[in-house]
């Protein structure tokens, strides 16, 4: 009997350890690097997420990645956290850094390696140990491990976009904690049902309404792991083109 229990326990243990390998817990896994953009910069000014400038300030802080195909997915993975760390070079100190996903790598090693990170001047060079960071630049591609972290951000932005108008409304989302990507985006106008946003691009999500939207408005977002976040009437009554507002809403 106790080896019987034992058989079944060891079973189970196998199918948990199997679940978690498959959903990338297992630790560090590889991908290759390079880096663009100044040498001590946040690579492109905005890149195909659509963040602009907000790359090179907090909390982005020029701490930024364009990804490869597994990374960007087609936009949808605009917004994630890694920890990008590298041992394969004399100048590589080992110690992981962290990154967020705001553009998009679409060609050369990008495309031949499963996993790539095109890191701003500024993450490749924290990747190196002190002094070293114009050595390791100069590597210009390298091996590293990569995990998958949660973004620590302090509440969600939502820039209209200049496009929008009383019957359109299209809106930049930055900024949201955990999973810190978008599967889905959902618009709730005042005293409506709850209706699906289409992505645009990058981190832009739309929605024609064919009518006057009505404010204040709430948007619903579902990261990749299914997880939930509603800003209530995070859209004004009164909202602007160009204009941000923010939720401090992140759970």
């Amino acid at each position: 009997m106790a080896s019987s229990s034992f058989a079944v326990f060891a079973a189970q243990a196998s199918c948990w350890l199997l679940l978690l390998l498959s959903h990338g817990v297992s630790g560090w896994s590889d991908a290759g690097a390079t880096w663009y953009g100044p040498r001590i910069g946040g690579g492109s000014d905005g890149g195909a997420c659509g963040y602009q400038r907000d790359v090179e300030s907090p909390p982005f802080s020029a701490m930024i990645t364009a990804g490869g195909p597994s990374l960007y997915k087609n936009g949808k993975g605009c917004g994630a956290c890694y920890e990008v760390k590298c041992s394969s070079n004399a100048a590589c100190s080992g110690r992981p850094v962290t990154v967020v996903v705001t553009d998009q790598c679409p060609g050369g090693p990008c495309l031949a390696e499963a996993t790539h990170f095109d890191l701003s001047g500024k993450a490749f060079g924290a990747l190196a140990k002190p002094g070293q960071a114009d050595n390791l630049r100069n590597v210009g591609n390298i091996k590293v491990q990569y995990n998958r972290v949660p973004c620590n951000w302090r509440g969600v932005a939502f820039r209209v976009d200049a496009g929008s108008n009383p019957n359109y409304l299209a809106v930049l989302i930055e900024y949201e904690s955990g999973d810190g990507d978008l599967q889905a985006v959902e618009l709730q106008q005042r005293g409506g049902r709850w209706v699906s946003m289409q992505q645009s691009w990058g981190a832009v999500w739309k929605y024609q309404a064919g009518s006057t939207l009505q404010a204040p408005m709430s948007i619903r977002l579902t990261s990749s792991s299914g997880r939930k976040l509603v800003a209530t009437n995070v859209i004004p009554s009164g909202w602007q083109a160009g204009k941000t507002y923010r939720s401090i809403t992140n759970s």
